[in-house]
């Protein structure tokens, strides 16, 4: 008789486990860990510029870049003077809870309120791996279009919150904000929605009071 192993579901289940000792870890250490997932020009890094620049005055923020390959948006946010290191995946397109730990490790997150990581640029294999992080958050961007939560389900699924960035371009796309709110709302019940311009800033400070009250929370 052949004997069948699950392979997928064993590294689901060993990542998992990795991931929830490492949240025991971050708790302890009173770090607070927000995985930011997006698809490549969403404008990421452009709302991570935003977020950094509202709460770097209150938080202790360091930010993880990871990317296949390139130091360029490590090299962009170290500009705004937070603590910055660049994660190569090495072809993988998603990073998992061990790739995280070490990431935190070089970035030194112990002294840290909030670690931010940057993930690779995918709407399918990031959501699919639990990198301990205490919240996920995605970005959608408006000219991606407002059907996207009926495409790729598992990310909606996954995460505590949805920007909607690049809200300053609505009147030029065939986007509808209350169907896409409808639409992730089906995926998941719980999620919040943060509509966006990373360009003008309108509706950052709503996102980032969230984000402030979170962290708050989870390092008491």
């Amino acid at each position: 008789m052949v004997r069948i192993i699950e392979v997928k579901q064993s590294v689901f289940a060993d990542n998992d486990a990795q991931a929830d000792r490492l949240r025991t870890d971050l708790k302890a250490q009173k770090t607070f860990l927000l995985n930011l997932m997006s698809s490549p020009g969403s404008g990421k890094t452009t709302t991570l510029l935003r977020t950094v620049g509202s709460l770097k005055e209150r938080l202790r923020i360091g930010v993880m870049e990871a990317d296949i390959d390139s130091a360029v948006d490590a090299e962009t946010m170290a500009k705004t003077g937070v603590r910055t290191i660049q994660l190569h995946t090495g072809g993988m397109c998603h990073l998992d809870a061990g790739m995280t730990e070490h990431g935190l490790k070089e970035l030194q997150a112990q002294d840290l309120d909030l670690a931010i990581l940057e993930n690779v640029g995918n709407l399918v294999c990031p959501a699919e791996f639990d990198t301990g992080a205490v919240k996920n958050a995605m970005i959608l961007s408006v000219p991606e279009g407002h059907d996207k939560p009926l495409k790729y389900p598992l990310i909606f699924t996954v995460c505590d919150a949805l920007i909607i960035n690049k809200i300053d371009v609505l009147p030029y796309f065939d986007f509808d904000m209350e169907k896409v709110k409808e639409y992730a709302l089906m995926r998941n019940p719980k999620l919040k929605i943060f509509p966006i311009s990373a360009k003008t800033g309108e509706g950052v400070d709503v996102w980032t009071q969230w984000l402030y009250e979170e962290v708050t929370e989870w390092n008491r």
